[in-house]
């Protein structure tokens, strides 16, 4: 008898400890969970783009950052965010129309283009605006594709939407190392493709990115 109770009261102890590692395991679970999703990125594809590069995007932001995101509707772009020569669309009309209490990186196959002070172009084409600080950004796939690889498009993607999100965060062009994605691109991609997927020290050391 008296076995038969050491046995019942040692496999309670064993439940109730077990419970407990659950628990606290979980807890801890949960707490990291919280910590890795605080910053919500909605993807939204704007036009035809390819779903394959929505997705692909969706992964990098996540494996760079570490914020949680969502692919929201595709929507279509509309005459009110057209360029004035109303051959493309003006970056800064997407933002502005767009622009929301929400994070909003906006993919798009069409071409954009804003104006430039430095060059004195009303229709500058472009590859990417992000308002700093900011929510919202755009990342067109025109330019980026042109007499490569789809690889290297890809390489080139997945960079620009990186920098982009970069601007919303606070970060301004990078003038500190060559190799930092943050660095101006002005109007080619030879720098793009130059840079590393990666921040410099100082960089990540303003948005307390370890």
């Amino acid at each position: 008898m008296k076995k038969i109770i050491i046995t019942i009261v040692f496999l309670v102890l064993t439940l109730v400890v077990t419970v407990s590692l659950f628990s606290f395991e979980n807890r801890q679970l949960i707490n990291r969970n919280i910590v890795k999703n605080e910053k919500i990125i909605h993807i939204v594809p704007l036009g035809n783009i390819d779903e394959k590069y929505v997705n692909f995007v969706k992964e990098r932001i996540i494996s760079f950052y570490g914020f949680n995101c969502v692919i929201e509707k595709r929507i279509t772009p509309t005459d009110d965010i057209l360029a004035s020569s109303k051959k493309r669309y003006e970056a800064s009309k997407i933002l502005g129309k767009y622009n929301s209490n929400k994070n909003l990186l906006l993919l798009t196959s069409v071409d954009i283009a804003h104006f430039n002070r430095k060059k004195n172009i009303a229709e500058y084409g472009i590859i990417g605006l992000g308002y700093r600080p900011g929510k919202t950004c755009v990342v067109s796939t025109f330019r980026i594709k042109r007499n490569v690889s789809e690889k290297k498009m890809m390489e080139r993607l997945e960079k620009v939407s990186i920098h982009e999100v970069g601007h919303n965060l606070g970060l301004d062009h990078c003038t500190n190392d060559k190799k930092c994605l943050m660095n101006d691109a002005n109007g080619t991609v030879t720098q793009i493709d130059f840079e590393k997927v990666w921040l410099c020290d100082k960089c990540r050391k303003i948005i307390g990115m370890k």
